[in-house]
């Protein structure tokens, strides 16, 4: 099967935390494989530029990452309620993908992290999925037989995977319950993606 893509982006690393415990349940379904991608920052400064490649982490996404994808996962920390400039920069370059309906009818899932609980968590997730219906993607979430998605006393939505970094974004790892809520939702995706290609 086509790799499914982790695409996010993470300014203090909180996202990419998700990105990995998401990418984990990906590759923990027998048959399906994590491909993750980040993108650039953006800059107001006319002059400002990314080098072609990061100084760490994953490669930058390319638009053959979407075309040649099975499924999305599609990350960003909170801003304002919404996805980061960054990512929603990326996903406006995607027409020419929507015109050729390379991700129509394939799973999609969201997930994003914020410096406080009630931080617009949801309304973040939610907004990124409305790109992802436009270009017909299916999305699944997390249903409440995530046991984790009742106890939790951090992250973990319904609607996506998510993570309270606090205030200062910095050196607060993943609680366990946002951990087994990530990789229960990139299992998810796997399988979800399995099913409509026809595979057990």
């Amino acid at each position: 099967m086509k790799p499914i893509l982790v695409l996010y982006y993470s300014r203090h690393g909180a996202t990419l935390e998700l990105a990995r415990a998401i990418a984990q349940g990906i590759d923990s379904v027998p048959g399906a494989e994590a491909r993750v991608r980040t993108v650039p920052a953006v800059s107001a400064v006319c002059e400002a530029t990314q080098p072609d490649i990061p100084d760490d982490g994953p490669p930058y996404a390319e638009p053959r990452d979407l075309e040649e994808c099975a499924g999305l996962a599609l990350g960003s920390p909170t801003r304002f309620g919404n996805m980061a400039a960054p990512l929603k920069y990326f996903l406006d370059g995607t027409t020419p993908q929507w015109l050729s309906g390379a991700l129509a009818g394939k799973p999609a899932c969201v997930f994003t992290s914020t410096g406080s609980l009630h931080g617009g968590q949801e309304s973040t997730l939610l907004s990124m999925m409305l790109p992802l219906l436009h270009h017909g993607m299916l999305l699944v979430g997390i249903p409440y037989t995530e046991t984790a998605l009742s106890t939790t006393q951090g992250g973990g939505t319904p609607y996506g995977a998510s993570h309270h970094a606090r205030a200062d974004g910095r050196g607060h790892g993943l609680v366990a319950e946002e951990k087994a809520l990530a990789f229960a939702l990139g299992a998810r995706l796997a399988r979800a993606a399995l099913a409509l290609t026809g595979r057990p």
